[in-house]
């Protein structure tokens, strides 16, 4: 279990990118969490770094005993005005973190968080055949929104796409 007694947060900074990639290519291979199949450089995440408006869309990361172990970001959701409520969240986590309790904190911070950017809807877009990541945010009251099935295909195998929200505000 990952200690909360050691466990901060905080909102990410540029030099931290290396970090946050390291993390997110770390879980390319797996063929779980993203649909990316390369790993991506951190030339091609500094325009998305800067889209994350701490006011609006924050970036955090988690830190423990001084080291970054994990990430959670608000994204835009669909890029309309109307929207703007509406966020999706990711969560990214060191290997040596994943399973011992930092998904749960992340995502109990983000939910009492969120009204205060002007959220009131989340959303987690979850490959269907990542059961940790669907059970985890169901534990907070996420309800499956939509299944889509096949929409990625992953090493020449078809995957399922599930949407969950929740509203908190």
């Amino acid at each position: 279990m990952t200690d909360p007694a050691n466990l901060t947060h905080r909102l990410a900074r540029r030099d931290d990118l290396d970090a946050i990639v390291a993390i997110y290519n770390s879980t390319v291979a797996s063929r779980m969490v993203t649909a990316d199949t390369e790993e991506i450089t951190v030339a091609s995440r500094e325009a998305w770094f800067d889209d994350h408006d701490p006011q609006r869309r924050p970036l955090w990361v988690a830190q423990q005993d001084g080291e970054i172990i994990g990430w959670l970001s608000y994204s835009n959701f669909y890029g309309r005005p109307a929207y703007a409520g509406t966020a999706e969240l990711s969560i990214y986590l060191h290997e040596a973190h994943r399973g011992r309790g930092l998904g749960r904190y992340f995502l109990e911070q983000a939910i009492a968080f969120a009204p205060q950017i002007g959220v009131h809807t989340l959303l987690g877009f979850i490959f269907g055949h990542n059961e940790p990541s669907l059970k985890l945010f169901e534990r907070f009251g996420f309800a499956r929104w939509a299944h889509m099935p096949g929409v990625a295909t992953l090493d020449g195998i078809e995957r399922d796409l599930v949407i969950l929200g929740k509203r908190v505000g």
